[in-house]
């Protein structure tokens, strides 16, 4: 396997993972007809101006000289958090990929390029029913803070967020 940084020609591939993760993952959780109707080519043309911005951050994982995974990170968006604060804003992989040590992989380098970046702390956004994410970040040694849960909406479909946080570094 090989982690590196994505390229403005990784976007449809990245775009492909993202769906296919999605609508894996989030069966049963959120609204089959919105995940039926995700678009591959809409998520290409968002990834491409992400890339080209490098806004979030994106590192792929490749298999085989293929893209089988992404994480994407930066500075926190969300309106409390300090300046040295992250956001891990997602790790995605095709299913198939799923505990390969793949989603273990990016995590690492994602907290190595937070790290660099001087952030001390990094938050994330997780689904409260989305359980295996949620081992995974545990795992990863991210705890909830379960006073910033929050109401979304997806599909239609009313559903609780867990802001996740971890320590970078030793203050």
């Amino acid at each position: 396997m090989n982690i590196r940084p994505a390229v403005v020609s990784d976007a449809r591939t990245v775009a492909t993972v993202h769906v296919d993760s999605w609508q894996s993952a989030y069966r049963g959780i959120v609204p089959d007809a919105h995940l039926d109707s995700l678009s591959i080519d809409r998520r290409e043309a968002i990834w491409r101006v992400a890339i080209q911005k490098a806004t979030p951050e994106l590192w792929v994982a490749e298999c085989d000289s293929r893209v089988i995974g992404w994480s994407a990170f930066g500075a926190s968006r969300d309106a409390d958090a300090s300046p040295r604060t992250g956001e891990l804003e997602a790790i995605y992989l095709l299913p198939r990929y799923w505990n390969t040590g793949a989603g273990r992989a990016l995590w690492q380098i994602s907290r190595r390029r937070l790290l660099e970046r001087g952030f001390a702390t990094v938050t994330l956004w997780v689904l409260a029913a989305n359980v295996r994410a949620i081992r995974f970040y545990a795992a990863a040694g991210f705890a909830p803070n379960p006073a910033t849960e929050k109401g979304i909406n997806i599909g239609g479909r009313a559903l609780r967020e867990i802001r996740y946080e971890t320590v970078l570094e030793q203050p």
